[in-house]
């Protein structure tokens, strides 16, 4: 049985990019708690935007997908799951709001994991929803050719309960005594979490939801606002690879988590940014135009009209269209593209 000890995590040097990284989330956090007394309720619509972007990229990233227009409305609770994979974007849904609403009294045990994991099956007749698995599972990868690699065995079923038992102690452990850094102890977790992938399914959206909860109950709020799921699944690719490094020697207890740490801090601190951008774009009274104006201006290369959007909530889809096509006739943008395949790119 794979034994944890999260104090060990006290010893560890980490290296200057680590500690550069917490510090810089510690500052944007703080400024986010100031961002957040001066206008609090015009950001409530990014909060809208945040749950619609999570919920469609965490799925998206497992295979499970509809289409924007029915992705808004089943997040905004205005209808019912048609098929399998609406059921299952609604079962996330349902979690995250839970999270959002009750993170403060959410314990991190077995059992409310347990119950999350039913949650998250709840639009659906899943006889393992809110059991731990009952078969060996494999991380593995599909190749061009069609052949298959097994990247990673994780955890037998037998061991899994306690395991999971285990890593929930140690965290509450080296929190509650205040022995590791949270943005230390949060992703060392979530990389245990995947490697004992407790349940026959679900596993990488529990683990993104999980670091939803535990990133909120330590105070850190960006994910309210900055999908982080959307983050992750744009560049899933550098997820996986720094899930996979982490991984090499998990069983014996001799794993370098450090690449899953790096990736997971740059993931925050990357939300936290584009939060403060987001922030400067709807903080300030000014024109349509303007706004636009603001939104590109934070944009590195092309972008598209839905891109605007997300940044410019307070928007209507038509003054957005309008904003951009004065822009270009301005000379500000070249528009590229037709239809739903137009994009934007600024030239001064």
């Amino acid at each position: 049985m794979r034994e944890f000890n999260y104090s060990e995590l006290k010893a560890q040097k980490w290296d200057s990019e680590i500690l550069g990284l917490v510090a810089a989330v510690y500052k944007e956090a703080g400024k986010q708690e100031l961002y957040l007394k001066q206008r609090p309720g015009e950001l409530e619509k990014l909060v809208e935007i945040a749950k619609v972007q999570s919920t469609e990229a965490s799925n998206a990233i497992e295979g499970i997908v509809t289409t924007s227009t029915r992705i808004r409305q089943l997040v905004a609770g205005k209808t019912t799951p048609r098929n399998r994979d609406e059921q299952e974007i609604a079962g996330y849904r349902d979690v995250l709001n839970v999270i959002h609403e009750n993170f403060d009294v959410i314990p991190i045990t077995r059992n409310y994991v347990l119950q999350m994991h039913k949650i998250l099956y709840s639009h659906m007749n899943n006889p393992m929803a809110s059991k731990t698995k009952n078969v060996q599972n494999y991380i593995s990868a599909t190749h061009p050719d069609g052949s298959t690699e097994i990247l990673f065995t994780p955890l037998a079923p037998f061991e899994t309960p306690e395991a999971l038992d285990r890593i929930c102690d140690e965290y509450n452990r080296v929190i509650g005594n205040l022995e590791v850094e949270p943005l230390i102890a949060v992703p060392v977790f979530i990389h245990d979490f995947l490697c004992i992938h407790p349940f026959n399914d679900g596993n990488g959206r529990m683990s993104r939801l999980l670091t939803t909860l535990l990133l909120y109950r330590n105070g850190f709020y960006v994910g309210k606002y900055i999908s982080l799921e959307a983050k992750i699944a744009k560049n899933k690719d550098l997820y996986y690879q720094a899930l996979r490094e982490a991984q090499i020697g998990w069983h014996e207890g001799n794993e370098n988590v450090i690449p899953f740490i790096k990736y997971f801090l740059g993931v925050v601190l990357s939300a936290y940014r584009d939060f403060e951008d987001r922030f400067f774009i709807v903080a300030d009274k000014v024109p349509a135009i303007e706004m636009v104006r603001r939104a590109t201006q934070g944009i590195v290369g092309k972008f598209t009209k839905q891109d605007i959007l997300t940044r410019c909530p307070s928007l209507s889809l038509s003054s957005v269209e309008g904003s951009l096509r004065k822009l270009t006739e301005l000379g500000e943008l070249n528009r590229a593209g037709s239809g739903r395949a137009s994009y934007y790119f600024r030239v001064k």
